[in-house]
């Protein structure tokens, strides 16, 4: 039965080319304007880290001075020198690690390769089991090498292709900054999207081609980039990296077991009301813990024109299956005749209703064959904008079968009323007009 209904569409169709072509590019406009937005957003929304983003924590206390205090007020977004050293030293998470963005100079051994400059990142040894880093070559520093500001270094796997023609290159040395590295590890390709741990200089599209320990960075002065908020009397000898400046500009991650995070909410709570007793701290105690995912919703990583071409081609989207239930409508009225007929012959109401979906769900098959394929040209226009998260605008297999999902929806919600006016047709009235 359904194969012959699937004849009587095709019949129906060839019939009416015209009126078939509106309502397939309708819907296929429709499904193409939405699910090129929707990709979009869900790249940039999803889990950057799954299975394990509910057990990091992003870090906030507060330092600033009294001055400027406003009662509930967020904590300062990152942390100071001595601040971050001082949770390091207390070790109350699984794992913690400090860290701040940096660049560097690499001038190669290799005398066809003219020194060039790179994204760097100085962190502490816990950044890589925390963050579940992968490695093709060797691995992360240890904590030993923290405390002993040891002159080691990780390199991407770009770099290390650059540098070393991807070859196993953990014992080379390499000149950061005009300083000898050893190298410890080679990661794997490896750059969450967003770049949860730090967005002070950006979500999407930044790799760091080396990473050092922080402690590293700190004695060979390297410049470090991001944001930075200094207050007080400003930073001794003008420094603003020294141990004691009052000046925010680290980020601060720790792992815990869920149960725990009270816990160390309340150590962090201890922690200021100690600074505070000490003369550091001045406002009353100001601390919060966020998860990655609350983390990245504060700080917005979704960019809100993002969202509003989302609400804008959902829209359209109802715009364009209103404008097909219209169609479809039209049309199968203008069949009452032939319903009619059907109906005095013996056809149930619920064979029309049956007959009239089939034929309204070719039209959304259609429709979203062909969306999806407006949807991937969308999408390759998305790639060629001057975006930062440009290149991550790809239709995945989860994004593909939400596509079908889409379009199934987009047949039943555009037939359904179409065929139950459809079968409401009197066989009786019908046959006395003819």
């Amino acid at each position: 039965m359904f194969a012959y209904y699937t004849r009587l569409a095709l019949r129906s169709f060839r019939r009416n080319r015209v009126l078939t072509a509106l309502m397939v590019v309708a819907i296929a406009l429709g499904i193409g304007a939405s699910m090129t937005t929707l990709t979009v957003f869900h790249v940039l929304s999803g889990d950057p880290i799954p299975g394990k983003s509910d057990r990091l924590f992003y870090v906030q206390v507060d330092p600033r001075p009294r001055a400027g205090f406003v009662p509930g007020e967020e904590p300062e977004e990152q942390m100071t020198r001595f601040d971050a050293e001082a949770l390091l030293r207390d070790k109350k998470g699984i794992h913690q690690a400090v860290m701040t963005a940096g660049g560097a100079t690499i001038v190669p051994q290799n005398s066809t390769l003219k020194p060039f400059s790179l994204d760097s990142r100085y962190t502490s040894a816990d950044f890589f089991p925390m963050f579940d880093v992968p490695f093709q070559y060797g691995n992360g520093w240890t904590a030993t090498d923290d405390e002993g500001r040891s002159r080691v270094a990780v390199l991407s796997k770009t770099l290390n292709d650059k540098l070393f023609n991807g070859a196993n290159s953990v014992g080379r040395e390499i000149n950061v900054s005009g300083h000898s590295m050893r190298v410890v590890g080679v990661l794997k390709e490896w750059q969450p999207e967003p770049r949860f741990f730090d967005l002070s200089t950006g979500a999407y599209g930044n790799e760091e081609d080396v990473l050092l320990p922080f402690s590293t960075s700190v004695e060979l002065k390297l410049g470090s980039s991001g944001n930075m908020n200094c207050f007080g009397e400003g930073a001794p000898n003008g420094s603003s990296s020294d141990l004691n400046a009052p000046c925010t500009w680290l980020q601060y991650w720790v792992e815990l077991d869920p149960a725990k995070v009270d816990d160390y909410r309340q150590y962090l709570l201890n922690y200021s009301d100690q600074q505070r007793a000490a003369g550091r701290f001045q406002r009353p105690a100001n601390v919060k813990l966020s998860s990655v995912m609350e983390w990245l919703d504060f700080k917005k990583a979704v960019p809100s024109d993002v969202r509003l071409q989302l609400w804008l081609a959902l829209g359209f989207l109802v715009v364009c299956l209103i404008n097909t239930v219209g169609l479809l409508l039209a049309k199968f009225l203008r069949r009452s005749g032939e319903i009619g007929v059907r109906r005095a012959l013996g056809a149930s109401r619920g064979q029309i209703f049956l007959q009239c979906v089939v034929e309204a769900g070719a039209v959304g098959v259609a429709g979203g064959l062909l969306g999806i394929l407006l949807a991937l040209a969308g999408l390759y226009a998305v790639r060629q904008q001057p975006v930062e998260y440009a290149k991550l605008a790809h239709l995945d297999g989860t994004m593909l079968l939400l596509a079908l999902g889409l379009t199934l929806f987009a047949s039943l919600a555009a037939g359904l009323l179409p065929a139950w006016r459809a079968m409401q047709v009197t066989p009786a009235i019908q046959l006395k007009s003819q």
